[in-house]
């Protein structure tokens, strides 16, 4: 399958589920103590605000809009288009995030525009990861930080699924498909970070959030996941 053919499957997935995708996260983050936790896991990771981020893979916008808030100045890039209409219709307030229908593997960006890029779920997704965070690097400032949150989510592979939208997810991410993702089957989240080092970001730095599994613990998990450690990888570019 082509790269663009791979993209638009997936692509396709997400907009067929963007609704239901936005309503658990809502639900999620309206839990005590859900939206508090995940402001001390950016904002510990994050320069000060109102920094500018890159918010790529947005999505629906739930890390765009949980950092406008604690007044970061943030754009955020999503191939689907559904899922940037639930991103925009949450988009109000003093300091809403901007949305742009565009690509994290290519963000089309000025060099140096950004304080720091964020992504959260998105690192597992990338088409030839190095040459995307290659990309990312040359639109931070000096000293600029990427900071992630990701896991090893499929290391066994992707399962059959045994719900519609379990099977629609293992068709959109169909081995010919996964084949263009290399990290989507990562064994261990050292492989997700060693992709920034060979994109030659420095100071690679990979913590556990056993916070978050807390949370997915007492709360429930997206459907076909369960709850497992998630990790925040930082890392930043050169001072020069």
């Amino acid at each position: 399958m082509s790269e663009a053919g791979a993209q638009e499957r997936i692509s396709g997935y997400w907009n067929r589920y963007a609704h239901a995708y936005d309503t658990h996260q809502r639900d999620r983050q309206a839990e005590p103590g859900v939206a508090e936790t995940w402001s001390r896991v950016w904002r510990s990771a994050l320069p000060p605000a109102p920094a500018a981020v890159l918010d790529v893979g947005t999505g629906s916008g739930n890390v765009a809009l949980l950092l406008a808030h604690l007044g970061y100045r943030v754009t955020g890039i999503d191939l689907a288009e559904q899922m940037l209409a639930e991103a925009q219709g949450k988009a109000n307030g003093d300091n809403p995030p901007t949305f742009a229908l565009a690509d994290a593997a290519d963000p089309p960006f000025e060099p140096g525009e950004f304080d720091a890029i964020t992504a959260r779920y998105s690192l597992w997704t990338l088409r030839d990861p190095v040459t995307a965070l290659e990309r990312w690097a040359r639109l931070l400032k000096p000293g600029g930080v990427v900071v992630a949150v990701d896991s090893p989510w499929f290391p066994e592979g992707i399962g059959e699924g045994e719900t519609q939208r379990e099977r629609d997810f293992r068709a959109a991410y169909s081995p010919d498909v996964v084949a263009r993702l290399p990290l989507a089957e990562a064994a261990d989240i050292h492989q997700t970070a060693l992709v920034l080092k060979q994109a030659g970001f420095v100071d690679v730095a990979v913590e556990e959030l056993p916070e978050i599994y807390d949370i997915d613990s007492r709360y429930g998990v997206a459907p076909g996941h369960k709850p497992q450690m998630q990790y925040v990888i930082k890392a930043r570019v050169d001072k020069g």
